[in-house]
Protein backbone atom coordinates (compact mmCIF):
# COMPACT_ATOMS: atom_id res chain seq x y z
CA UNK A 1 0.00 0.00 0.00
CA UNK A 2 0.99 3.25 -0.64
CA UNK A 3 2.04 5.89 2.49
CA UNK A 4 2.79 9.27 2.57
CA UNK A 5 4.64 11.70 4.94
CA UNK A 6 4.20 15.62 4.34
CA UNK A 7 7.21 17.87 5.40
CA UNK A 8 9.08 20.85 4.63
CA UNK A 9 11.98 18.51 3.15
CA UNK A 10 11.38 15.11 1.30
CA UNK A 11 12.56 12.21 3.57
CA UNK A 12 15.76 10.56 2.05
CA UNK A 13 16.29 8.37 4.96
CA UNK A 14 13.84 7.74 8.15
CA UNK A 15 15.95 10.15 11.18
CA UNK A 16 14.16 9.09 14.95
CA UNK A 17 16.30 11.96 16.09
CA UNK A 18 13.89 14.45 14.20
CA UNK A 19 10.66 12.87 15.58
CA UNK A 20 8.35 14.60 18.06
CA UNK A 21 7.69 13.35 21.88
CA UNK A 22 4.07 13.20 23.06
CA UNK A 23 2.26 12.81 19.64
CA UNK A 24 -0.81 10.20 18.78
CA UNK A 25 0.92 7.29 19.48
CA UNK A 26 4.30 8.62 20.63
CA UNK A 27 7.78 9.75 19.13
CA UNK A 28 8.56 8.39 16.20
CA UNK A 29 7.94 8.11 12.22
CA UNK A 30 3.96 8.88 11.34
CA UNK A 31 2.83 8.83 7.95
CA UNK A 32 -0.69 8.38 6.56
CA UNK A 33 -2.65 6.82 3.58
CA UNK A 34 -4.26 9.77 2.51
CA UNK A 35 -2.88 11.87 -0.06
CA UNK A 36 -4.83 15.19 0.58
CA UNK A 37 -3.64 14.75 4.40
CA UNK A 38 -0.04 14.57 3.29
CA UNK A 39 0.09 17.53 1.82
CA UNK A 40 -1.98 19.64 4.16
CA UNK A 41 0.59 18.64 6.73
CA UNK A 42 3.32 19.57 4.41
CA UNK A 43 2.51 22.82 3.80
CA UNK A 44 1.82 23.16 7.61
CA UNK A 45 4.92 22.39 8.40
CA UNK A 46 6.69 24.70 5.57
CA UNK A 47 4.71 28.00 7.07
CA UNK A 48 5.93 27.13 10.52
CA UNK A 49 9.40 26.21 9.71
CA UNK A 50 10.90 27.56 5.85
CA UNK A 51 11.97 25.09 3.91
CA UNK A 52 9.49 23.63 0.58
CA UNK A 53 6.27 21.26 1.14
CA UNK A 54 7.06 17.90 0.07
CA UNK A 55 5.46 14.65 0.55
CA UNK A 56 7.08 11.57 -0.11
CA UNK A 57 5.70 8.61 -0.70
CA UNK A 58 6.78 4.86 0.77
CA UNK A 59 5.15 1.55 -0.27
CA UNK A 60 4.53 -0.50 2.79
CA UNK A 61 4.08 -4.02 2.96
CA UNK A 62 1.48 -4.57 5.91
CA UNK A 63 1.40 -8.26 5.56
CA UNK A 64 5.03 -8.74 5.86
CA UNK A 65 4.82 -6.34 9.29
CA UNK A 66 1.76 -7.94 10.66
CA UNK A 67 3.77 -11.53 10.48
CA UNK A 68 7.08 -10.34 12.04
CA UNK A 69 6.36 -7.45 14.11
CA UNK A 70 4.42 -6.18 16.91
CA UNK A 71 1.35 -3.72 15.47
CA UNK A 72 -1.49 -2.66 16.94
CA UNK A 73 -4.23 -1.44 14.71
CA UNK A 74 -7.29 0.72 15.74
CA UNK A 75 -10.12 0.29 13.20
CA UNK A 76 -12.12 3.61 13.89
CA UNK A 77 -12.56 6.19 17.69
CA UNK A 78 -13.15 3.98 20.51
CA UNK A 79 -12.39 4.22 24.36
CA UNK A 80 -9.29 1.90 23.94
CA UNK A 81 -7.68 4.22 21.04
CA UNK A 82 -8.44 7.79 22.92
CA UNK A 83 -6.99 6.14 26.42
CA UNK A 84 -4.03 5.11 24.12
CA UNK A 85 -3.53 8.30 22.69
CA UNK A 86 -4.00 10.46 26.05
CA UNK A 87 -1.15 8.06 27.56
CA UNK A 88 1.23 8.88 24.59
CA UNK A 89 0.54 12.37 24.94
CA UNK A 90 1.00 12.52 28.97
CA UNK A 91 4.09 14.26 29.83
CA UNK A 92 3.88 13.14 33.43
CA UNK A 93 4.92 9.49 32.63
CA UNK A 94 7.73 7.70 31.29
CA UNK A 95 8.12 7.08 27.61
CA UNK A 96 7.75 5.48 25.31
CA UNK A 97 4.77 4.12 26.54
CA UNK A 98 4.26 1.12 24.82
CA UNK A 99 6.30 -1.40 22.92
CA UNK A 100 4.61 -1.53 19.34
CA UNK A 101 6.51 -1.76 16.42
CA UNK A 102 3.77 -0.12 14.26
CA UNK A 103 0.42 1.70 15.56
CA UNK A 104 -2.18 1.98 12.76
CA UNK A 105 -5.27 4.13 13.43
CA UNK A 106 -7.18 7.62 13.28
CA UNK A 107 -5.57 10.67 13.68
CA UNK A 108 -6.08 13.00 16.73
CA UNK A 109 -5.63 16.03 15.09
CA UNK A 110 -5.85 19.80 15.84
CA UNK A 111 -9.80 19.43 14.57
CA UNK A 112 -10.65 17.09 17.34
CA UNK A 113 -8.43 18.97 19.84
CA UNK A 114 -10.23 20.21 21.81
CA UNK A 115 -12.34 17.50 22.56
CA UNK A 116 -9.21 16.00 23.94
CA UNK A 117 -8.62 18.65 26.31
CA UNK A 118 -12.26 18.77 27.63
CA UNK A 119 -11.82 15.08 28.73
CA UNK A 120 -8.23 15.47 29.87
CA UNK A 121 -9.71 18.55 32.21
CA UNK A 122 -12.51 16.24 33.53
CA UNK A 123 -15.67 18.17 31.70
CA UNK A 124 -16.62 15.37 29.56
CA UNK A 125 -16.74 11.44 29.94
CA UNK A 126 -14.93 8.96 27.43
CA UNK A 127 -18.03 8.10 25.92
CA UNK A 128 -18.81 11.32 25.21
CA UNK A 129 -15.53 12.45 23.19
CA UNK A 130 -15.64 9.13 21.11
CA UNK A 131 -19.92 10.12 20.60
CA UNK A 132 -17.81 13.33 19.31
CA UNK A 133 -15.34 11.67 17.29
CA UNK A 134 -17.79 9.17 15.39
CA UNK A 135 -19.37 11.49 13.18
CA UNK A 136 -16.22 13.51 11.92
CA UNK A 137 -14.17 11.97 8.84
CA UNK A 138 -10.93 11.04 10.87
CA UNK A 139 -7.72 10.15 8.60
CA UNK A 140 -5.52 7.54 9.61
CA UNK A 141 -2.10 7.49 10.56
CA UNK A 142 0.51 4.67 10.32
CA UNK A 143 3.35 5.18 13.41
CA UNK A 144 6.69 3.59 13.18
CA UNK A 145 8.49 3.52 16.31
CA UNK A 146 12.12 1.87 15.65
CA UNK A 147 14.18 0.43 12.90
CA UNK A 148 12.78 -2.85 12.70
CA UNK A 149 9.28 -0.82 12.04
CA UNK A 150 10.82 1.19 8.88
CA UNK A 151 12.67 -1.55 7.55
CA UNK A 152 8.91 -2.09 5.82
CA UNK A 153 8.38 1.03 4.45
CA UNK A 154 10.58 1.58 0.76
CA UNK A 155 10.98 4.62 -0.71
CA UNK A 156 9.05 5.04 -3.79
Amino acid sequence: MKLYHGSNVMIEQVDFSQSHPFKDFGCGFYLTDNLKHARNMATRRMQRAGGQACVTTFEFDLEAALNDLKVKIFERPCEEWAEFVMLNRNEEIPHPAHDYDIVIGPIADDSVAISFLLFKDGFITISELIRRLEYRELSIQYFFHNDAAVSYLKRK
